[in-house]
């Protein structure tokens, strides 16, 4: 916000330099980002009086006028307005002056004519809105004097935080001026002289959205003269960032930033039947608004209208049907509070964002609807000679008492780390205006506002009730009655403390096991990528089945729920939460492959949600994903080039599963799945520590998804602490002090087991002395059927306190054999 010190200074005494406020104000929490001196680029810009005025020798349009600019210096300049006279006081640009815009004024010959430089209009100065004829100063102005020793003035830019909607006006920032120094606050004089009919009976209202419009109120202006604004008022707007306008538009915003207060002017011959309808926009309708663009309204939108129409978007932009221009004769000024949420939405929807909707977003004193009308009639009034009708429109005439909020010094002075004393804190708070008295019963103490309050009960001798001002409406707690008395008395009046307790000497990090997978897949070649979580509804539904495509662990939260749709979706493609990660991860393989890159090898560690109906809660767990296709390792002079294959995708899961100390998975085939291709993807799961579901993409989803890759692997993986964990510590074992012993068993099974269930048969019986299992070789052809396959598994036996025999090895191998045939039919090939 854009605050001007010389309209401050209307409201309080400031005697600090520009940079002595700036820093007290950034104290307060009020952050000024900057300080500009305003005017500062009129040079050589000075006050001079009109001597004569005469019409130019050889041009019709143009006039030859002597010009007394001080120190007895007179000066011809040729001027073409028509505003101009002898005895007037205007502004002068010497030669060699320098304008806004970097526009330079010389001394310059006009139609034969030597002219010494330039009257200035009010447009060429950026002090008033006037293009047409020169700037008329007062007539007492003092000759000589520099333009900007008269309108300088030096302007704050001051950052107001989300929370103090209060103090994004001139008033309000005196407040906190105030509280800095102790300067007394002066409210604007309110001044009104009402006349003729009530406004009751020349304009009604009707709010049929109370939840959404807390208070409108209304007030008739009759006998308005549209033209320009006072040049003072120009000048202020101007400095504070605002286009002048006209007196009666200039009025409503010379209000919004004297009182933090959005107010809008409908010219009354634009009003049906004089009535304002608050209510939501109907499906179909439209509205041309001020910046004269027409837009589609949905019954997402507030407007207020007339019985025919809607006449503006509530909060957000007027319409150019009701708008004021130089034939309005009658005024309707409507000053509303309305729901902060509901008119960021509204902007966001429509991209537009003004002062107006600023301010309504951070939030509106109730109050303010009244004293704003009240206000602005008055400025029209003053400035366009127009007609207050007695009374007003209001939907809620009644102000509410302003609230009470206990506190205890003593939790305060715990918070804050200080010792200050009952009667400082409540000096401290009095200068905010926020008047304390001793509680005289005993009360209930807040120390948690929405969406859960929480109080808890304090004696009588304990607390302090605090009268809160009705503009503070981010005062709510306990805890905000403590940041009031650290942020007035000084954030560097605090003490600092150090911990007197013992810090822990090692603290896990709870993101390790997620950094240990992240690592481990970067390591193996594989490229990281964040998606968004909002996903298109076809990606949902295509990636949402009935089953999840990998079960939850136990003690994860479970994978269940309805998707969950954003209620204001930037786009339709970003609308849903995603319940899997693959959809997302497809989409960056279709963006590079579009993109000629065909070698692909991407994963991501993400969040899934669903809404359990049934509970009422939102379900969250976390899953990691990957995506492969084209080549895993490039041709060269000496290789071929290999392809990403299904086994790829099982070694990167059983690489994750070494690193973080989990069992080796064992697999299983997977079927009836609508995402996986039939006959080639695996389930893994791993000892209640990892669960996977590793394949290629179905050939019909590839195809509907328009992906030009042959195959496309993808992999989903629930893993124990990936949601927060850390990795079990390593444990090592000493070297053996024996030697090991392998053996190589092909054993020949129908192509219908799977290596998976030939591991576990092994394993199951292997006895105490095996060590380890390796499948390192599939065979298939002469001299075997076409029904049947060989395995070869290396054997690793050990013992840790001796060197084992053959006999030892022999006896392991026959319970091996005799189990395989048992349990999946094999035998031993030879």
């Amino acid at each position: 916000m854009r605050v001007p010190l010389n309209w401050l200074g209307d409201y309080v005494d400031v005697e600090l330099t520009p940079e002595q406020l700036a820093e007290r104000l950034t104290i307060l929490g009020m952050e000024v980002k900057g300080i500009e001196a305003w005017g500062a680029d009129w040079r050589s810009v000075v006050v001079g009086e009109l001597l004569t005025v005469e019409k130019h020798p050889r041009a019709d349009r143009l006039s030859l006028t002597t010009v007394r600019v001080g120190d007895g210096q007179v000066l011809e300049i040729v001027c073409g307005a028509t505003n101009i006279a002898p005895g007037q006081r205007v502004p002068v640009a010497l030669p060699g002056a320098v304008l806004p815009g970097g526009r330079r004024i010389e001394r310059a010959e006009k139609m034969g004519v030597v002219s010494n430089g330039m009257l200035c209009s009010g447009d060429e100065l950026n002090l008033t809105s006037d293009a047409d004829g020169i700037l008329i100063l007062p007539p007492g102005t003092p000759l000589g004097m520099e333009l900007t020793a008269l309108y300088g003035d030096t302007v704050l830019d001051v950052d107001v935080k989300p929370n103090r909607g209060d103090a994004l006006s001139l008033v309000g920032l005196a407040r906190e001026v105030s509280t800095a120094t102790g300067a007394p606050v002066r409210f604007p004089e309110m001044r009104l002289a009402e006349a003729g009919s009530a406004t009751a009976e020349r304009v009604s209202i009707r709010v049929d959205e109370p939840e959404l419009c807390r208070r409108f109120v209304a007030r008739w202006l009759s006998n308005v003269h549209v033209g320009p604004s006072p040049d003072t008022v120009q000048v202020r707007l101007q400095a504070a960032g605002m286009r002048p306008i006209s007196n009666v538009v200039d009025a409503s915003n010379y209000v919004m930033l004297e009182l933090g207060k959005p107010t809008h002017t409908f010219d009354a011959a634009g009003v049906e039947g004089h009535e304002l309808i608050v209510r939501r926009a109907r499906a179909g309708e439209r509205l041309e608004t001020l910046d004269h663009v027409q837009r589609d309204l949905t019954a997402d939108d507030l407007v207020v209208a007339d019985p025919s129409r809607a006449l503006a978007i509530a909060g957000i932009m007027g319409g150019a049907a009701s708008e004021v221009s130089e034939r309005t004769a009658e005024v309707i000024v409507e000053s509303a509070i309305f729901d902060p949420v509901f008119v960021r939405r509204t902007g966001q929807r429509y991209a537009l964002r003004s002062e107006a909707s600023l301010r309504f977003e951070k939030g509106q004193e109730l109050r303010l609807a009244r004293i704003g009308a009240d206000r602005v009639a008055g400025l029209i009034a003053d400035w366009a000679g127009a007609t207050v009708a007695p009374g007003r429109a209001d939907s809620a005439p009644s102000e509410p008492e302003p609230r009470r909020l206990a506190f205890r010094p003593a939790r305060i002075n715990r918070l804050l780390g200080t010792s200050l004393g009952v009667d400082e804190q409540r000096s401290i708070l009095e200068r905010a205006g926020i008047a304390t008295t001793p509680a005289s019963e005993p009360v209930a103490i807040t120390i948690a506002g929405e969406p859960k309050p929480l109080s808890v009960p304090s004696p009588a001798t304990d607390a302090i009730l605090a009268t809160v001002p009705s503009w503070r409406a981010d005062i709510e707690i306990e805890s905000d009655m403590a940041e009031e008395v650290a942020r007035i008395r000084g954030y560097e009046e605090i003490p600092p403390i150090l911990p007197d307790t013992e810090m822990p000497r090692y603290l896990p990090s709870p993101l390790a096991a997620r950094v240990l997978v992240r690592e481990t897949l970067v390591g193996a070649g594989v490229t990281e990528v964040v998606t968004p979580a909002l996903v298109s509804p076809r990606m949902v539904e295509t990636f949402a089945p009935a089953e999840r495509l990998v079960e939850p662990l136990a003690g994860d939260d479970p994978a269940t729920g309805r998707p969950i749709r954003a209620k204001n979706a930037l786009s339709a493609d970003h609308a849903i939460l995603r319940q899997e990660l693959i959809g997302s991860l497809l989409e960056v393989v279709g963006l590079n492959q579009a993109q000629g890159r065909d070698d692909i090898a991407i994963f991501e560690v993400g969040k899934g949600y669903g809404f359990d109906e049934t509970a009422g809660v939102v379900h969250e767990w976390w899953r990691l994903g990957l995506a492969l296709t084209g080549a895993s390792r490039t041709a060269a002079w000496n290789r071929p080039a290999q392809a990403w294959a299904l086994d790829d995708a099982k070694g990167l899961v059983e690489l994750i599963a070494t690193r973080l100390g989990f069992l080796a998975p064992t697999w299983s085939a997977l079927s009836d799945s609508a995402v996986f291709h039939p006959g080639r993807s695996a389930a893994g799961a791993s000892a209640g520590a990892l669960r996977a579901s590793v394949g290629e993409l179905h050939p019909a989803l590839r195809d509907s998804l328009d992906l030009r890759a042959e195959r496309v692997i993808i992999a989903t993986v629930a893993v124990r602490g990936l949601a927060g964990g850390s990795p079990p510590a390593v444990k090592v074992r000493p070297i053996p002090r024996f030697p090991a012993v392998e053996r190589d068993l092909a054993v020949v099974v129908n192509r219908s087991r799977t290596a998976g269930e030939v591991e576990r048969s092994i394993r199951a019986a292997r006895g105490a002395l095996l060590d380890d299992v390796r499948l390192f070789d599939i065979y298939r052809g002469q001299p075997l059927s076409a029904d049947e396959q060989s395995l070869a598994y290396r054997l690793t036996f050990q013992a840790e306190d001796r060197t084992l025999t053959d006999s030892e090895i022999d006896a392991a191998l026959a319970a091996i054999t005799t189990a395989l045939a048992t349990d999946v039919g094999g035998r031993i090939r030879t």
